[in-house]
């Protein structure tokens, strides 16, 4: 067998920023956030999330994307009947992760996700453009199908509702109600700052983690 692990061992990137001091946190960690998030706007995608769910079927993470921050937490949308959906059903704990790489940062959310009320699903879902009004209610999300499915799916939609779009019954949005926050900031020799909030009645406790 040939052995490629070499070729990723020597990847290597030496994290040059100047770090996260104390000095820099602010007391409530979405405040940190959304300053943080300011700072990764010129990235390509900076709302990009990685989500972690599990279930009876084990665990699952894919990307979705960061549509809503308020104090309730932080908001997605997605088809119901997906599986990440359905690990949610079974199991409301679940996990984002915000690649910042460019920065040398990240930032990690751990918590409990909860469904958004109706009203709020249908007057996101109208802003969003014609053609993915269309493909959320032509895709049965992580079902097996074939192209030509897919296509006849959506060209079906497209001939039932020539004028408004409306949410499908099947489609919604989460709210992720985070219990602790955790900003990595990447630093020389891998001495990487972590700072994690950590929700303590309502208070937010902060420790520095090891890197």
């Amino acid at each position: 067998m040939n052995d490629a692990r070499h070729d990723f061992a020597s990847l290597r990137e030496e994290y040059a920023a100047a770090g996260l001091a104390e000095a820099d946190l602010l007391p409530d960690p979405v405040d940190l956030f959304r300053t943080w998030f300011e700072q990764a706007r010129a990235l390509p995608e900076p709302n990009a999330m990685v989500l972690a769910t599990t279930g009876p079927d084990g665990p699952s993470a894919r990307t979705v994307l960061l549509k809503g921050l308020d104090d309730r937490g932080f908001a997605f949308f997605t088809n119901l009947g997906s599986r990440k959906a359905d690990q949610l059903a079974a199991d409301d704990r679940c996990s984002l992760l915000f690649p910042w790489y460019q920065l040398d940062r990240q930032v990690r959310v751990e918590g409990t996700a909860s469904l958004l009320p109706r009203d709020e699903v249908a007057a996101y879902f109208a802003t969003r453009p014609r053609g993915a009004q269309l493909g959320a209610w032509a895709s049965r999300q992580s079902a097996v199908v074939t192209a030509e499915e897919l296509a006849r799916a959506y060209a079906d939609a497209d001939t039932r509702m020539p004028d408004e779009v409306p949410a499908p019954d099947f489609w919604g949005g989460y709210t992720v109600h985070p219990a602790s926050l955790e900003f990595w900031q990447g630093r020389r020799n891998r001495m990487h700052d972590r700072w994690r909030y950590r929700r303590q009645d309502a208070d937010w406790v902060i420790e520095r983690l090891a890197p």
